[in-house]
């Protein structure tokens, strides 16, 4: 199953800093999330483009991952030629993650 599946996604930036949060649709899909979605998984997918530290902040009173994504936007928005400068478009690769199905009775 793909991420985008039981979550949704925001993305934010600051200078060369990608911020991405992935919220679960349902608070039941949580823990299955804060299992697969993790800094090692996140910095793999990340890779070709990001060259700095990935951070994980867990939120679960909102069930929410927020990432911090250090030197990803190819210099940030005012040095950057990319089209997508502000890093918008990285919510939908992080969705794309493929993740095992949930066991039975543990949510989705």
């Amino acid at each position: 199953m793909k991420l985008r599946e039981i979550a949704h996604s925001r993305t934010g930036d600051k200078g060369n800093i990608s911020n991405i949060s992935v919220i679960a649709f349902d608070e039941a899909d949580y823990a299955h999330m804060r299992a697969h979605v993790t800094v090692e998984r996140v910095a793999a997918l990340f890779a070709p483009i990001a060259r700095g530290k990935v951070t994980r902040y867990e939120m679960p009173n909102v069930a929410a991952l927020n990432f911090v994504i250090e030197d990803a936007l190819a210099g940030g928005v005012t040095r950057s030629l990319a089209q997508d400068a502000h890093g918008k478009s990285l919510s939908s690769l992080l969705l794309d993650l493929d993740l095992p199905a949930p066991t039975e009775g543990a949510g989705a």
